[in-house]
């Protein structure tokens, strides 16, 4: 298997375990929007928590000239962290929702 289809592979799987996380308040879901054509990854929480309507992106991630992006991580413990024990590599792991400036001090890909 080609690195960027290992990749997407082991986005997709690493996302996936987000679907069953439950959650104590509300009916909320999780679900995963996978685009491979366009190499796009989310996995957004939808539902209701009482009267308030609950829509919002958890992760967001992008494959850009082979390299990850995580533009958006809203987990827990840092999606990097799962990305880079599945086997994607650090220096191909790019985060993204850090100012240019700041990446070069967190370990992972500058881009």
């Amino acid at each position: 298997m080609d690195t960027l289809n290992s990749y997407r592979s082991i986005i997709e799987k690493v996302l996936k375990d987000y679907l069953n996380i439950a959650y104590a308040n509300g009916e909320i879901e999780n679900e995963i929007i996978l685009d491979r054509k366009n190499d796009r990854y989310v996995v957004m929480s939808l539902g209701w928590e009482n009267v308030r309507r609950i829509h919002g992106c958890i992760v967001h991630i992008d494959i850009i000239d082979g390299l990850v992006w995580i533009q958006r991580d809203g987990t827990e413990d840092g999606i990097a962290i799962e990305l880079e024990q599945a086997g994607i590599p650090k220096k191909n792991i790019v985060l993204g929702f850090h100012e240019p400036d700041v990446r070069q001090h967190t370990g992972y890909a500058v881009a």
